[in-house]
């Protein structure tokens, strides 16, 4: 995929694209008047003489140290290669080239006093399919996410580790594969690259998109298990849902509809006993819609800090104002992934309930956890188990970053956001939460299995479908794990996630 990144206008469909598949990028060929003319402002105090933070004193507490001309690019050599201490284990390629665009996006607003010679270097780096070796831990998420970013900056330098074709290869072994030299960074040009809160956006936008697909594929999920539990398709009648008004539960209601249009299994039960299904069945507009408008809200926030500035000091060219600030603090970030990661709890919380019903015949009316000859065969008695843990594990990862804080650089920097983990950790909790979902999807196409000649509608019996084509009927007992990992990765490559954002009404996801 070839894409020009024009700043400030990056879209959520464009990063969903990056985040999803290798990416060659230009820059807009107007965006370089403009890093030029945020160069010359950098220039000029250089010549001229003047003290400026980040162009020629230290850095944090050491802010009041002058630095003579001839040791600027050794400054910037030294901050890079000093503040290069993540630990653990290499964030992802989709995160890493999220990181890229992010940053080239940023660096060439004009409000950063990089040299184009420096991006275009960045972009060849980028374009050569060259993956940063970027440890997942070390930044608190303010002064911006300096080790991760130290660590991409370095690589660009010819130190540490790039991946290559998959291979991990020392940086200057990796840059002459593909014949291109180590960058020499000049004044501020270190500072611009570590400042920001890149890593963290990048970390949280993989969560959202992954929410995203977890979201379509429980719709999915929970229309089938409707289906399969004999479940009345009353409580999502429109007008329930716009006495309410909440916007999220009104746009997630006829979904369900849609989905369910036409079965013949929920026609077969119009006239039955039941007054009214549990919660996890009824409620669903509720709870979803729910999360459905945080995930909006999420997506918000993470374009406006996708589009931003979050360098330290900025540049202004219209009067070379140099300013102080603090736009490398990620507390929208923060707040963001700790809202995203309720709507992932709950949305697998509420998956396992379905799941617990469709195991237990007694709620049922369906074969003993799902399997013919129960007794002999555990079907999915410990599916449902595994279902429980990875929901409970998700409550433990939900507890909020953001309103953890933890003094650094001498109590310069005395209140950070944690916004790095708290994305981060969304990762795992999507993993978690498809996970369950996907087992859900199997206890459905189970039970809509088992419901005999009656179909269930033309919508959900192609989800049926896509789901017997690479994991057959549960007959009897079986390695059943393959099975399980096979759903979970349909869900997070999008399979359920197309059709699902196409029928929402506009403006949702």
């Amino acid at each position: 995929m070839s894409f020009i990144i024009s700043p400030r206008e990056l879209s959520l469909v464009e990063l969903r694209k990056i985040y999803r598949q290798e990416t060659k990028i230009s820059l807009n060929r107007a965006a370089w008047d403009v890093v030029r003319k945020s160069r010359k402002v950098v220039d000029d105090i250089i010549e001229e003489g003047q003290t400026v933070y980040g162009i020629n004193t230290g850095f944090g507490l050491l802010a009041h140290t002058s630095i003579p001309d001839d040791q600027l690019s050794l400054l910037q050599t030294n901050l890079v290669l000093s503040h290069s201490t993540g630990v653990g284990k290499p964030l992802t390629d989709d995160v890493v080239r999220l990181i890229y665009i992010l940053k080239i996006s940023s660096l060439a607003q004009g409000h950063s006093g990089i040299r184009a010679v420096t991006i275009e270097a960045f972009i060849d780096f980028i374009n050569a399919g060259l993956i940063a070796d970027i440890p997942e831990k070390g930044s608190v998420g303010a002064s911006g996410d300096l080790a991760p970013l130290a660590h991409m900056t370095a690589a660009i330098m010819g130190e540490g580790f790039i991946r290559l074709d998959g291979e991990r290869l020392p940086a200057k072994e990796a840059l002459e594969i593909v014949g291109l030299k180590p960058i020499t960074l000049s004044s501020k040009e270190g500072l611009a690259f570590l400042n920001g809160t890149q890593v963290s956006t990048a970390l949280a936008l993989k969560g959202l998109f992954q929410t995203e697909d977890v979201f379509a594929s429980a719709v999915v999920a929970g229309s089938m298990s409707v289906d399969a539990l004999l479940g009345s398709i009353t409580p999502f009648d429109a007008r329930i849902h716009i006495a309410r008004g909440q916007p999220g539960q009104i746009a997630v209601a006829p979904l369900y509809l849609e989905l369910l249009e036409g079965s013949e299994i929920n026609k077969s039960h119009l006239n039955c006993e039941k007054v009214q299904d549990p919660y996890s069945l009824r409620c669903q507009p509720q709870v979803m819609g729910a999360a459905l408008d945080i995930i909006n809200n999420v997506a918000k926030t993470l374009l406006i800090e996708a589009n931003a500035v979050t360098d330290n000091p900025l540049i202004f060219i219209d009067n070379g104002d140099v300013i102080s600030g603090g736009n490398f603090h990620a507390e929208p970030v923060a707040f963001a992934a700790d809202n995203l990661a309720l709507a992932i709890c709950e949305i697998a919380s509420i998956s396992e309930r379905r799941l617990a019903i469709m195991v237990d015949p007694k709620m049922s009316d369906l074969p003993a956890f799902l399997v013919k000859n129960s007794g002999v065969n555990s079907g999915f008695m410990i599916a449902q188990v595994s279902a429980a843990a990875l929901v409970s594990e998700n409550k433990s990862r939900a507890y909020p970053s953001s309103v953890d804080s933890i003094p650094t650089s001498a109590n310069q920097e005395d209140h950070v956001s944690m916004a790095t983990y708290g994305a981060r950790r969304l990762t795992s909790m999507c993993f978690n939460s498809a996970t369950v979902v996907a087992i859900e999807l199997l206890a459905a196409a189970q039970g809509i299995d088992f419901r005999g000649s009656h179909k269930t509608s033309s919508k959900l019996g192609a989800y049926h479908n896509l789901i017997r084509e690479s994991i057959p009927h549960y007959g009897a007992d079986r390695f059943f794990a393959p099975d399980i990992e096979r759903a979970t990765k349909m869900i997070l490559t999008g399979e359920f996630t197309e059709h699902i954002m196409k029928i929402l009404p506009s403006g949702n996801m």
